[in-house]
């Protein structure tokens, strides 16, 4: 089974699914309007996913929005660039809002 899931891309051990935690940790975290930006993108198929935390604290409680989007980015650094710019606008255009069916 391991090797079909290699061959179809279906997870396993394999490039496709083992940089998550390492693209985690190539940038540092980015402040905006009071929020804390952390870009996670993920390899998949061969490039890397769009994904983000946005954070902020909120009456002394830690209130965190993920998002990912379909973009995927040839290098990992094209992958957090963007992450950080649609996190950015997320910030300016809804704001607190995005922490509200969170809370």
């Amino acid at each position: 089974m391991s090797f079909l899931k290699k061959l179809f891309g279906l997870g396993g051990s394999g490039d496709s699914g083992g940089e998550s935690p390492a693209a985690a940790s190539a940038a540092e975290a980015q402040e905006h309007e009071g929020f804390r930006i952390r870009a996670t993108p993920y390899k998949e198929g061969g490039q890397f996913q769009l994904c983000g935390v946005i954070s902020k604290e909120i009456d002394g409680a830690l209130c965190e929005h993920r998002f990912i989007r379909a973009d995927r980015f040839a290098s990992l650094e094209d992958a957090v660039q963007m992450t950080f710019m649609k996190a950015r606008q997320i910030i300016d255009q809804q704001g607190e809002r995005i922490f509200q069916e969170r809370r």
